[in-house]
Formats: structure tokens, sequence, C-alpha cells
């Protein structure tokens, strides 16, 4: 049996990123959440809040940027490590690219929009003149589990919402 290339605190971290995006749910969003660690501490999190936000670029991912160059007054999140639910998407993999993230973990790969290595990889791409560290797959199927129950859920409540006026 091979040895995880995940330790202990990359699953508390992305367990946190769960929580977030369980928040985000809460509040009618897409349940993506995102962690920003450096040396072993939070920096910032964020979830996706591009609904309540009425704002396409409010992905949790860029949520924590935003959040962490404000914090460190800097834009340069140089040995930091972010920790994302959901595989991230083309936007969100230039906007981590620009701000220096050195590792990227993600839990479930995004089958339609995935930027790290799914569909594209933004992060190999000759373009790119920062290269990131990507670990995907941690804590996978619950990240997966988490977004398909809430997909199966708004579906059944717009197929029901359809039949009460029809």
């Amino acid at each position: 049996m091979s040895q995880s290339k995940f330790n202990e605190q990359d699953h508390l971290f992305m367990r946190r990123a769960m929580e977030l995006a369980a928040q985000a749910e809460r509040q009618g969003e897409v349940p993506v959440g995102a962690v920003l660690v450096r040396e072993g501490e939070i920096i910032a999190e964020g979830w996706n809040q591009s609904i309540s936000h009425h704002d396409a670029t409010a992905h949790a991912e860029m949520q924590v940027l935003r959040k962490a160059g404000q914090i460190i007054k800097n834009y340069r999140l140089l040995d930091t490590t972010l920790y994302v639910t959901l595989e991230p998407c083309p936007m969100c993999a230039g906007a981590l690219l620009h701000s220096r993230v050195k590792r990227i973990v993600f839990g479930a790969p995004d089958l339609k929009a995935g930027a790290a290595g799914t569909v594209l990889n933004l992060f190999e791409h000759q373009a790119a003149y920062h290269y990131a560290e990507i670990e995907q797959g941690l804590l996978e199927d619950e990240c997966r589990e988490q977004l398909q129950a809430f997909f199966q859920r708004r579906r059944k409540e717009k197929k029901a919402l359809k039949q009460s006026k029809g």
C-alpha cells in the first residue's frame, strides 16, 4: 500500500475548506471552500459568493486571494498553500499564477472547467511565468459528494417548482 502524499495538516486544512463550502451552500451558493496557509497558519478563508455578490469573479479562490492580499499588504502570496475543495477554473488558475501561490491542493476534479490538469493545465502552460506545485485528490470522494448532493438537491427543487406551477 502506497503512503499518502498528504499529511495530517493537509487533511486538517482541507476539512476546513469543506466547512467553508458548507457555509457557501447555506447561503445558496455552489459549495466550494478555500483556505490559504503559510507556515502552518491560515492567512485567509473564502467560499463561493458569486450569486450573493452578483459577481462572476467571486469564486472561493478569488475571495481568498483578495483577503490575503489585504492582510499581508502584497498581492504576491509567496510560500503559501491553497486548499480548495474543487479544482480551480481558468479564471482562478490565472489569478493563482499571478499571486505566486506555491502549492495548490484540491479535492475534486472539475470535469467541465478544471484548469489544473483535468480539462487543461494552465500551471504547466508554456506561457506560465510561475510554476505552482499541484496536488489533487485530497478527500476527493468527500469533496465530490458535497458538490453532487448540492446539485441533486437543486435539480429536485427545480423539478418540484416546475411541477407546482404546471
